[in-house]
């Protein structure tokens, strides 16, 4: 008898003998959701079955299933992130500019002030190069 593996249906691998048919749904839930705490990846784990809903009726590729499911995780990470450090600053509260008072300083022009904002709204959302 030799060391070499067998190469035909059902030779094992690492992770135990491979089977035709894969894992149920249910087992796969579960392992997603598993990996998913041990890992800390609550955005995965929440939006998984979603997703992985969506991208079956999108017939996305498996690629595309992945970075839809990665891109959820670093936008979530990025908001909670924004959030940490807005509570850590201190501020006394949010301020935005539909609540400010013209009338309180008849210099500053909301004409002016509504292009500075639709300006920044639209470059908020691209990052350099």
């Amino acid at each position: 008898m030799t060391a070499t593996s067998s190469t035909g249906p059902g030779a094992g691998s690492i992770r135990g003998p491979s089977r035709r048919g894969g894992v149920t749904e249910q087992a796969a839930d579960a392992t997603v959701d598993q990996a998913c705490r041990m890992l800390r990846l609550p955005t995965m784990r929440a939006r998984f079955a979603k997703v992985a809903d969506a991208a079956l009726r999108e017939q996305l590729t498996y690629r595309g299933f992945l970075a839809e499911l990665l891109m959820a995780e670093c936008d979530d990470r990025d908001r909670r992130r924004s959030a940490r450090r807005i509570t850590a600053a201190g501020f006394p509260r949010e301020k935005w500019l539909q609540d400010f008072d013209y009338a309180a300083n008849p210099h500053i022009q909301p004409t002016v002030i509504a292009q500075l904002a639709a300006c920044a709204w639209v470059t908020k959302g691209r990052r350099s190069a």
